[in-house]
């Protein structure tokens, strides 16, 4: 059973990056992620924290999501330029759907064709 619920975990979280995709990819991804799995864990590194904080909030404040855990970290991550290993700020944020999610899931539809 404890193997079963790290798969979900593992399954269900997002990795953010602030170069690679726009904000409301990430909205609109944990939403699908919530839809399925109940809840979403949005994982990033370094500057990308900034966009965990801003897809949170959006789901919060528009009443898709309240917040389970937060969890802050560091990590050493290697860096080519130098002889050793430069700390990094972590950041994983789990949300789990509201009990009116559904209902606002259903009144919007179409919001995933508008961008």
């Amino acid at each position: 059973m404890a193997l079963r619920v790290e798969e979900t975990q593992k399954r269900n979280r997002i990795q953010v990056s602030n170069t690679k995709r726009p904000l409301f990819f990430y909205v609109n991804l944990a939403k699908r992620y919530m839809q399925e799995y109940n809840e979403v864990e949005l994982s990033a590194l370094g500057m990308a924290i900034s966009t965990v904080v801003s897809v949170a909030e959006i789901l919060k404040n528009g009443g898709f999501a309240i917040e389970k855990k937060i969890i802050t970290s560091s990590l050493e991550v290697g860096d080519d330029s130098r002889d050793r290993p430069i700390q990094k700020a972590k950041i994983e944020v789990v949300l789990e759907k509201t009990a009116n999610f559904d209902a606002l899931m259903a009144a919007a539809p179409n919001e995933n064709e508008e961008e």
